[in-house]
Formats: structure tokens, C-alpha cells, sequence
């Protein structure tokens, strides 16, 4: 059966469609400038320059240039920190854009459908009960208290080699229907693995978790 799904917030960033460059919107306030003061020069000439009109050039002085890049710069900067991306190079802040309206999480929506899936998970594995029982109690739950997804406590399965642990997680993800990613202990930073290298490292980059969010377009998986 298809499971169903509910849409929760990712981050929450905002994104900003078409932020102008610094030097139109400094041309932008500019010409606005001049056509108030062009309006109030023909309607007002005693007003300008002891009553003498002035050309639509004379119009603008380098204090008023000055003074419009002043906000347009600090314009621009409120807009971008708003975003909460400014500390983004633009290639994280692309990938982060389809993301602004949420992502899907697997969810179920009877009791019922959480003992299913433990059945189907002990007729593969029946040696693995005790975790399926974790599983399911934790399924069950999430009905009971009306999560928008699934949750369950966090499982380290401990065992021989071969005995089909691995196996078994992506049985349990393929029957949630989110998906799986994998993270060898032994051969990389288990920590860096998870949560990514910070920025300022010179291989900063996100963590499995989040390269599989961003990746499947989804919220939820088994590691």
C-alpha cells in the first residue's frame, strides 16, 4: 500500500525572489528622486535654487548620492538577512531553495497499519524480534498521539556479522517508505558523517542526513 504523508517545516529560511543588485536599485531610488524634485521644480520654482529652475542633473547633488547608496546598502542588508541565508555560499542557498515550503514524512494512520508492518518485518527476520517490537510500539504511539509522522526510539543492533542487520533496516525503510542512507564507523568520522564539518573547514560540507533530505526531498529516513 501507498503510505500516506504529511508535510512538516524543513528550515525556515525565506527566500527572496530577485533581490536587485546594489547598482539598480541605487538607479532605482535615484530617478525617483529626481522626478519628485523635477515635479516640485515646476510646480513650485521659488522653491529651487532661489527660484531659478534647475535642470533634471542639477537635480541630484553628491550628498544625495552618497546618502541613497547609504540605504540602499543598508536596504539591501536587512533583505538578506532576512532570508536567513546570508551566511550561505550560493550553491547551499540553490540547494535549500525548493525546500521553503516543508518536506513530505511518512505517517500511519491506524494501529492496525503499525502491526502490519511488524509482521511483515518479523516473517523476514523473526531472530530480530526484540527490535521490531521496538519498532511497532513506536509506530502504535505515533497514532496515539496524532504525530504528523512516524517516530520511534532510536535502535543500535548489535550482532555478528551477516546476521542481516543492515538487511532488516532497509526492510523497515522500504515498508515506511522513506529512505535509507549508510554510514561506515569504521572508515569515516562517524560524527562528521552525521552533522557535516563546519563551515570554515576547507571540506565543509553537510552531513549524510541532511545530503539524503536534501537528495530524496524527503524528512524522514533509517540510517
Amino acid at each position: 500500500m501507498i503510505r500516506a504523508t504529511a508535510t512538516i517545516p524543513f528550515s525556515n529560511i525565506r527566500i527572496i525572489d530577485k533581490i536587485p543588485r546594489l547598482s539598480d536599485l541605487t538607479e532605482r531610488l535615484t530617478h525617483k528622486l529626481r522626478q519628485i524634485r523635477m515635479e516640485l521644480n515646476s510646480r513650485e520654482p521659488h522653491r529651487m535654487a532661489n527660484g531659478t529652475p534647475q535642470s533634471s542633473h542639477a537635480l541630484i547633488t553628491d550628498a544625495d548620492t552618497a546618502r541613497i547608496r547609504r540605504r540602499a546598502m543598508r536596504y539591501l542588508e536587512q533583505l538578506h538577512n532576512a532570508t536567513g541565508t546570508q551566511h550561505l555560499p550560493q550553491r547551499d542557498e540553490a540547494l535549500l531553495t525548493p525546500l521553503q515550503g516543508g518536506l513530505p514524512v511518512a505517517r500511519i494512520l491506524t494501529e492496525h497499519e503499525a502491526d502490519e508492518i511488524a509482521a511483515a518485518l518479523h516473517a523476514e527476520k523473526p531472530w530480530i524480534a526484540p527490535a521490531t517490537e521496538v519498532v511497532c510500539q513506536g509506530l502504535r504511539a505515533s497514532v496515539r498521539n496524532g504525530l504528523s509522522g512516524l517516530r520511534f526510539d532510536p535502535l543500535v543492533l548489535v550482532g555478528s556479522p551477516g546476521i542481516s542487520k543492515s538487511f532488516w533496516a532497509r526492510r523497515l525503510a522500504h515498508h515506511l517508505e522513506v529512505p535509507t542512507t549508510s554510514i561506515d564507523a569504521t572508515g569515516e568520522p562517524a560524527a562528521f558523517s552525521l552533522i557535516g564539518a563546519r563551515r570554515g573547514w576547507g571540506s565543509a560540507r553537510p552531513g549524510k542526513l541532511m545530503q539524503t533530505a536534501l537528495r530524496e526531498w524527503h524528512a524522514g529516513s533509517c540510517d
